[in-house]
């Protein structure tokens, strides 16, 4: 059950990831698109210094509300809502893997630190938000596991 939980987690951010590149292009974190940002100030220290932009503040609220979907077909519990919020950060954090990967302008030799602008603090050859998320995702999907 948990293998198929995991591939479903991966088949979407691919989706997203093909998506986003559809929308962004070779402008990674919304830099051309005409929405809102926000580029300082407390709440930007709190994203590692990436702006606050309308175009993820929007789609977080969508993806967060769409992975929440089986609340109107099950009872909630907190196992199910650490389920749920582990499918979300796991997905969001393989798409942005992904859409390096699959961006035909960076390609995964360009991931690397210093060719992308909003992944400043790196660990080894990723993003260190990347072992911060993968932590998270592994705790909170361990903890939900018995939920499904």
């Amino acid at each position: 059950m948990i293998t198929g939980f995991l591939a479903f987690m991966v088949f979407m951010a691919f989706i997203l990831a093909l998506w986003e590149i559809q929308i962004e292009g070779k402008d990674g974190w919304a830099a051309k698109l005409p929405c809102w940002r926000i580029e300082k100030g407390r709440m930007v220290k709190l994203t590692g210094g990436r702006p606050i932009t309308g175009y993820h503040l929007l789609m977080t609220l969508f993806l967060i509300a769409m992975v929440h979907t089986p609340l109107f077909f099950v009872s909630w519990s907190w196992r199910l809502e650490s389920l749920l919020i582990g499918f979300y950060v796991g997905m969001v954090f393989m798409e942005d893997f992904l859409w390096f990967v699959l961006n035909p302008y960076y390609g995964i030799k360009n991931f690397r630190k210093g060719k992308i602008w909003w992944h400043k603090q790196w660990w080894g050859p990723v993003p260190s938000l990347y072992w911060i998320l993968l932590i998270i995702v592994i705790v909170l999907i361990y903890f939900g596991r018995t939920a499904i």
